[in-house]
C-alpha cells in the first residue's frame, strides 16, 4: 500500500497515494421553523418562583399536579387548557411566587416545609404510621387534598427523600401521626414589577406568542412597548395578545374584544396556526362563556378599530376575522399588514431567514459570488416551500437578489414576496333570465 493517503485541501501532497475527499451533494439546509410556543405570566398557587416553567401538552395533561399543584381538569388551570387548545408548549412565569411556604413540625423537631410558596401548600398533610411488615420502620405518606402523592418507608428521618411537594428536614424523630397539615402558606403579591421581571426573564427564551389577559392599562402599555422593541429593534418577530388595546396600532399586537379570558384561547390558536392558515371563522372550542351579543354595525366598527372579535353563528361562537391592531395604513404599509395570516408569513420568513443564516452561513461560508449563490439557492428553496403550501404565490427565483454590502462581511438581500390570504368576502352577481 502506498505511504500517502487521507484528505486534501489543495493538491500539494508529497507522498504517492490516494487522497480522497467525501462531500455531500449540495442541498438546502433550512426548513420552515416550528411554531406553537406561548409565553405567559400567571397568578397560580403553586410552582417555582422567579423562573420560567416550560411545559408541553403531554406534560400538562399528565404532570400538571406535580408541576403546577392542580390536576389537569381543575378550574384553576382553565387558562392553560385554553392556551393548549392550540399551542404545543407553554412557558409560564409565576407572578405571585414570592410568598410564604406552608410548614409543620411533627413531634418536637421534625420540620417539614412545602416545596414552593403559596396557599396550595396548606392542602398538604403528612401521615406517619408504623410499617406493618417491619416494626422498626415507618411509612411516611404525603397527601395533597385526599390524593396520596408520595409514600416512603424509612427507619429514621435521615432516610427521608424530598418529593414533588415537601422538603423534609433530615433531623428529628419520626412519630406516628394520623395526619398533620402544613400551615401558613401564602401567595405573594402581584405588582407591576412582577410583570417587568417576567418580561426580563422571557426575553432570552424562544417563543412565538406573548399574552397578558389583564385590564391594567400600564401593564398593557408595557407589553406593547416590549413587543415593538423586540420586533423592530431586535428582529424577534413575536406577536402579543392583549384585551381591549387597539391603541397599539401595530401588526405585532392583537386586541381581543369580547372577554378578557378569551386572550388565552386566541394566544394558543395564534401560536398553533400554520403559516398558511387563517383563524377567520374558526369555531371557539374553549370553556368560557362568550359575550357575542353585538349588532352588525358594532362588528363593522370592531374591524375598523382592529379588534379581534367573536360572533355567534347559531349555537356556535366563531372568530369574526383574523386581524391585528394595525389600522394606520400608508402607501408603504397597506391594509395587508392588518391580516394576521399575512403577518405570520412575513414573520416566518424573517425568523427562518435569520435562523438559516445563523446556523449554516454566519462565519462559515466565504462572502464571494460562490458563497452568495449558495445562500440565494437556500433562500429560493425555502420560498418554494412556502409556495408549495400556498403561503405565498407568484414566486420566481429572480425575486431574490443577493449582493455584497459595503464591508467585506456584509450580505445584502432584496426580495419580493406576495403572501396569500384566506377567502373572507364573496361578491356575487346573478343574472336571472
Amino acid at each position: 500500500m502506498a505511504l500517502g493517503g487521507g484528505t486534501f485541501i489543495v493538491p500539494n501532497k508529497a507522498l504517492p497515494g490516494a487522497y480522497i475527499n467525501f462531500v455531500s451533494r449540495a442541498r438546502a439546509l433550512g426548513n420552515l421553523g416550528d411554531r406553537g410556543i406561548v409565553a405567559l405570566p400567571l397568578e397560580i398557587d403553586w410552582g417555582a418562583n422567579d423562573e420560567v416553567i416550560t411545559i408541553d401538552l403531554a406534560e400538562f395533561q399528565k404532570e400538571s399536579l406535580n408541576i403546577l399543584g392542580y390536576g389537569y381538569s381543575d378550574d384553576k388551570l382553565k387558562p392553560l387548557r385554553e392556551v393548549f387548545k392550540g399551542a404545543k408548549t407553554a412557558k409560564i412565569y409565576r407572578l405571585n411566587g414570592n410568598g410564604k411556604k406552608a410548614t409543620t413540625t411533627i413531634g418536637d423537631n421534625l420540620t417539614i416545609a412545602a416545596k414552593y410558596p403559596g396557599i396550595r401548600g396548606n392542602n398538604i398533610k403528612i401521615v406517619i404510621q408504623a410499617n406493618i411488615d417491619d416494626e422498626s420502620k415507618f411509612d411516611v405518606i404525603t397527601y395533597l387534598d385526599t390524593s396520596k402523592v408520595d409514600t416512603q418507608t424509612v427507619e429514621t428521618a435521615k432516610d427521608l427523600q424530598d418529593n414533588n411537594f415537601v422538603i423534609f428536614a433530615k433531623e428529628g424523630t419520626l412519630e406516628v401521626t394520623a395526619g398533620t397539615p402544613l400551615k401558613g402558606g401564602e401567595n405573594g403579591t402581584v405588582s407591576g414589577e412582577a410583570y417587568s421581571k417576567f418580561l426580563d426573564k422571557i426575553e432570552s427564551e424562544d417563543f412565538t406568542i406573548l399574552l397578558y389577559a389583564g385590564e391594567n392599562e400600564v401593564t398593557k402599555a408595557l407589553f406593547d412597548s416590549f413587543t415593538k422593541r423586540l420586533r423592530d429593534d431586535e428582529g424577534v418577530k413575536i406577536t402579543t395578545v392583549l384585551f381591549d388595546y387597539t391603541k397599539a396600532d401595530f401588526e405585532g399586537v392583537i386586541s381581543v374584544k369580547n372577554n378578557k379570558e378569551l386572550v388565552y384561547w386566541v394566544a394558543g390558536q395564534t401560536a398553533g396556526a400554520a403559516v398558511n392558515e387563517s383563524l377567520t371563522n374558526k369555531k371557539y372550542d374553549g370553556e368560557y362563556e362568550v359575550n357575542a351579543k353585538f349588532k352588525k354595525r358594532e362588528f363593522e366598527q370592531a374591524i375598523q378599530n382592529g379588534e379581534f372579535a367573536f360572533y355567534q353563528d347559531g349555537n356556535d361562537i366563531r372568530v369574526l376575522t383574523d386581524i391585528n391592531t394595525f389600522t394606520s395604513y400608508e402607501p408603504n404599509k397597506n391594509q395587508d399588514f392588518s391580516s394576521n395570516r399575512v403577518i405570520r408569513v412575513l414573520d416566518q420568513i424573517a425568523n427562518d431567514t435569520a435562523r438559516i443564516f445563523s446556523d449554516y452561513y454566519l462565519g462559515k461560508v466565504t462572502n464571494d459570488d460562490t458563497g452568495r449563490t449558495l445562500f440565494k439557492g437556500e433562500l429560493v428553496n425555502y420560498h418554494e416551500q412556502l409556495q408549495n403550501i400556498r403561503a405565498i404565490e407568484n414566486f420566481k427565483e429572480k425575486d431574490i437578489v443577493i449582493l455584497q454590502g459595503v464591508k467585506k462581511q456584509d450580505v445584502i438581500v432584496n426580495e419580493v414576496v406576495t403572501p396569500t390570504d384566506a377567502m373572507e368576502k364573496l361578491y356575487m352577481s346573478v343574472e336571472v333570465r
